[in-house]
């Protein structure tokens, strides 16, 4: 039987994607790594080497992700077992609607991998594993220095009303509720395809931790962009607080592709390397119940 099988990496061209395709490439020769993105992913799969391939994927367009998924099998890349949804983004300039009419943040961060999930289920072979990273700004009990997310109901989150709440705090609100959707939703797809005494699939969440200097913070003005650029990137050297390189925080994503120690583990949290508990809202399984059917309507309708 052939060890050979692919990974693919949303976002897999900026700096969390990249240096986890990198990490896996590294570690294990018997990987394939499919990379994903809106652009350069040519110039990332040829700087990866010839194990990578590069495929353009616009997370803002469901039908781009439908195209992407539909087409996955015609790549000439060995079976897929392992899909890590890593793209993100962070609007505070303003609200943003995507061409299919829903909040920017909302639609990539959680229901485009949330449809490019449950298109590529089938071709996922056991055993498989899907990993979304997420944030610990999920939980309002860390000290993010983020806004608490704030769930209502998806259909809400997918097309807000109006808001008196300033871009900036607004964009962050929406960012950290789009990861909270991230760990209700690993949470929920672990339920639903746990059928077994071993998971065939195995779904779990991921915080990298604070990366400052990453591509996550380019909307931050001023001030604000000065300090994530320049001045973060510095407590990334500091012991025993959430800041990390993208390397560092790789490491620790490549460990829940391939460490065989957790080939049975779903349905967990893991902030790096240690698994802990998320949030109180995370374990809601009314919140996840609507947020799948939403999601499943609104990709359906789309």
């Amino acid at each position: 039987m052939s060890d050979q099988r692919t990974v693919l990496i949303t976002g897999g061209t900026g700096s969390l994607g990249y240096r986890t395709a990198e990490a896996i490439l590294a570690e294990d020769p018997d990987v394939t790594v499919v990379v994903s993105g809106r652009r350069g992913v040519e110039d990332a799969a040829l700087g990866l080497g010839d194990r990578a391939v590069g495929r353009p994927l616009d997370l803002a367009s469901l039908d781009d992700v439908r195209r992407f998924a539909r087409g996955f099998g015609d790549l000439d890349v060995p079976p897929l077992h392992a899909i890590v949804c890593n793209a993100g983004i962070q609007v505070v300039s303003g609200s943003v609607v995507t061409a299919d009419g829903f909040e920017q943040t909302f639609a990539v961060n959680h229901l485009a991998h949330f449809l490019l999930v449950r298109e590529l289920l089938p071709a996922v072979a056991a055993p498989g594993r899907i990993v979304f990273v997420a944030s610990d700004t999920h939980d309002p009990t860390k000290p993010t220095g983020m806004p608490s997310p704030r769930y209502t109901t998806a259909r809400e989150l997918a097309r807000p009303g109006e808001s008196t709440e300033k871009p900036g705090p607004l964009g962050r609100r929406r960012y950290t509720t789009s990861k909270l959707c991230n760990v209700l939703a690993a949470y929920e797809f672990a339920r639903r395809l746990d059928t077994g005494a071993t998971p065939r699939i195995t779904v779990n969440a991921f915080d990298p931790g604070l990366m400052p200097g990453t591509g996550l913070g380019r909307d931050y003005p001023g001030i604000q962009g000065l300090a994530w650029r320049y001045l973060l990137p510095a407590l990334t050297v500091v012991p025993g607080i959430n800041v990390h390189t993208a390397r560092q925080s790789a490491r620790a994503l490549a460990r829940l592709v391939l460490d065989p120690g957790l080939a049975d583990t779903t349905g967990r949290y893991f902030s790096g390397r240690r698994e802990i508990r998320s949030s109180a809202d995370s374990y809601d399984t009314g919140k996840a119940a609507d947020l799948w059917d939403t999601s499943v309507e609104l990709t359906e309708s789309a």
